[in-house]
């Protein structure tokens, strides 16, 4: 069962209530509306899109954004340790997946490595949206698998009137985890001020048996092999924001700033901690209700300052720095006849550089430019065609400061990539209708894709680049059949994506020193490679409302989802790939109370590349209970949530480190949150 927790206003919007039903959460039903698969506020998408909030969010969420998401169909996570992990898409990771921060990018480095944690608490995150499948055409080529988007409301877009907040506080879980946080917004009406703050910190996590595998252990003896606990996985995260905005009838304008620092231990080294910060500032504004061409015109920036370093034995081994902005604009067009659209223009630039005698990549300017165009058709009663297109350029500009290591980024690189789209929806029956998109998508390679060389400490990994690879390419589509009777909700889909170049970052099969000759005795190499390779799976999500009865409505919710990827170039089949999951949760609710128990099943994965190991499946439990009373103005939730409660040893298929850091084992947490 997953975590609560969240600080939000009590009372959902029609917005922030869309599609619960989509994830394990409590039985509320609300028109759905998704803006980051569609700025133009369709209730029908062709795009397989997922909206969590309220008690849906509360309910699973953790410390890191990955481990939040993880029981999302088509979603799984990255997973190194409780301190930091990274949603994964259909098998897609890292610069395929773009992460949000109210529909602008912040700039970090959790996706050149699996130990830098997205600096973002959940805690503060009032609605997460995630698309599955390219959503590049919106938002770059780094959205080739997905897209996760966080909304904080740190930039107020409504009118506030008076005073309103939350606070939550929450102890336990496998982690221990101490957490609070608090949320103040205040307004009159036109002006529009947020606030907020908090704090978590966790203990190594509780595990069932041995961080590592017994064919681990039997291949690399080691005095004092742990039991039960995973060995510096301990950490903390603090954060917090102020942020306000001038609003009006026809629209906002408004500024904030936020700040993130973390301390967490990495699994896969024992004497090193990532120390992190990151200092983020915002603008956006939206004019609506405009005359001639365009009737609004909504335009978001971000400029961030981050920097985290690595620490071995108490010294500073590399320092990884990332600092640059993001600005993007969108104007939406008059109607033309029965065709709605908007178009937009993407400016990004990000200088990163990591510093140290154990810098595995070199410091590089990033530059990129981009249009886009999105049109939607009502072509009939019963269908509606979307199509768009997106063209990018982006260079690449390193300097190896006279370290032979990166020899090869002597020279910049340019890239233009290009994309299109389509979807389709069409209705059926009033219960019954059918989606499908199809796409074309290209994405440039990254800095570290193309110059990375080095051993990388916190993984226990030596990485390697290749300054010749050409864009990443695929043609990708979906077809779900979508049902709704009033009992049943849900849909069953199929996916599909073939890349004729495919950048993966593979195993070698060799192990290098330090200092990248091979060795018996060193560490892993892994390089980044363009292969050809398929991903091919389906989701499938159903929510039954079993009866309503005198004592309590019931309801149970169906999921699964399962990704086959293969290397067309070896036929192998591609590493870090959740295997067939399938969950159950019924749902229980009668006035106050509410309360749910959940089933989730992975099957074992033995569809890996040769040089790599599978995992075991596993079945959890899990179960959670809150209680909602009134004190005065304010409206509070007292919770209990339980997970894994028959204490299996679960490894996850998509994690690097599944042969030596388990997830967790039997977690009991209780929290207690309020909003007035």
């Amino acid at each position: 069962m997953s975590r609560p927790s969240q600080i939000r206003p009590w009372r959902l919007t029609p917005l922030a209530a869309a599609l619960l039903i989509t994830s394990p959460a409590y039985a509320i039903e609300v028109g759905p509306q998704i803006i980051t698969a569609n700025p133009l506020g369709s209730d029908q998408l062709a795009s397989p899109s997922t909206v969590l909030t309220g008690d849906a969010l509360t309910l699973q969420q953790k410390g890191s954004l990955g481990e939040t998401l993880n029981k999302q169909p088509g979603v799984s996570s990255s997973y190194f340790g409780p301190g930091a992990s990274r949603p994964i898409i259909r098998g897609l990771d890292g610069d395929r997946i773009r992460l949000l921060r109210n529909g602008v990018g912040a700039l970090d480095a959790s996706s050149l490595s699996y130990d830098h944690a997205v600096p973002l608490d959940p805690v503060n995150v009032d609605r997460i949206e995630i698309v599955r499948g390219p959503a590049a055409l919106l938002y770059g080529g780094s959205a080739i698998g997905g897209v996760v988007n966080t909304f904080d409301n740190r930039i107020p877009t409504e009118a506030i009137e008076g005073i309103q907040g939350a606070g939550e506080l929450r102890y336990g879980g496998a982690d221990t985890t101490r957490s609070s946080a608090g949320k103040l917004e205040a307004g009159n009406g036109t002006f529009a001020l947020h606030l907020d703050a908090n704090a978590r910190e966790f203990n190594d996590l509780k595990i069932p048996g041995y961080a590592r595998t017994a064919d681990e252990r039997a291949r690399d003896p080691q005095d004092g092999d742990k039991k039960h606990r995973l060995g510096n996985s301990d950490g903390r995260q603090d954060g917090g924001a102020v942020g306000g905005s001038y609003t009006w009838d026809d629209g906002y304008a408004g500024l904030s700033y936020s700040n993130y620092d973390a301390n967490y231990g990495s699994p896969a080294e024992q004497g090193v901690r990532i120390r992190m910060k990151q200092d983020h500032y915002a603008f956006a504004s939206e004019i609506r209700n405009l005359s001639g061409p365009f009737s609004s015109v909504k335009l978001d920036a971000g400029y961030t300052d981050y920097k985290h370093m690595e620490i071995e034995d108490g010294e500073v081994g590399t320092t990884f720095k990332n600092k640059g902005y993001e600005a993007r604009v969108e104007a939406r067009h008059q109607p033309i006849g029965p065709v709605e659209g908007i178009v937009g223009a993407q400016v990004t630039r990000s200088e990163f550089s990591a510093l140290g005698e154990e810098a595995f990549v070199p410091q590089t300017d990033t530059d990129a430019g981009a249009l886009f165009i999105l049109e939607e058709l009502q072509a009939t009663d019963r269908l509606k065609l979307s199509l768009g297109g997106r063209i990018e350029h982006t260079t690449v500009d390193p300097d190896g400061g006279g370290n032979e290591r990166f020899a090869n980024a002597n020279s910049s690189s340019s890239f233009t990539a290009g994309s299109v789209s389509s979807g389709a929806v069409y209705t059926l029956t009033p219960i019954w209708s059918l989606a499908a998109t199809l796409g074309y998508t290209e994405r440039a390679p990254t800095f570290y894709e193309l110059y990375a060389n080095g051993a990388h400490v916190a993984t226990g990994t030596y990485e390697v680049g290749d300054a010749d690879l050409s864009k990443e390419k695929a043609v990708s589509s979906d077809l779900a059949l979508r049902f709704d009777n009033g009992t049943h909700k849900g849909s069953v889909g199929v996916f599909y994506s073939h890349f004729s170049n495919y950048i993966g970052l593979l195993g070698s099969g060799r192990t290098l020193n330090d200092e990248g000759a091979e060795d018996p005795d060193g560490i892993p190499e892994y390089t980044y490679s363009g292969v050809r390779a398929r991903f091919a799976g389906f989701e499938a999500k159903d929510h039954w409302k079993l009866a309503e009865t005198r004592y309590g409505n019931f309801a149970l919710e169906l999921s699964g989802d399962y990704t086959r990827a293969k290397n067309l170039d070896t036929g192998e089949a591609l590493p870090r790939i959740a295997p067939l999951r399938l969950n159950s949760g019924l749902l229980w609710e009668l006035d106050k109370w509410q309360a749910r128990i959940d089933l989730e099943h992975a099957a074992s994965q033995r569809r890996v590349p040769d040089n790599e190991t599978g995992t075991d499946g596993y079945t959890t439990l899990g179960a959670s209970a809150g209680y909602t009373f009134k004190v005065g103005g304010s409206q509070w939730l007292a919770f209990v949530s339980g997970e894994n409660l028959t204490n299996q040893t679960v490894r996850y298929a998509s994690s690097i480190l599944r042969d030596i850091a388990p997830a967790e084992g039997r977690s009991v947490e209780v929290g207690l949150r309020t909003t007035f």
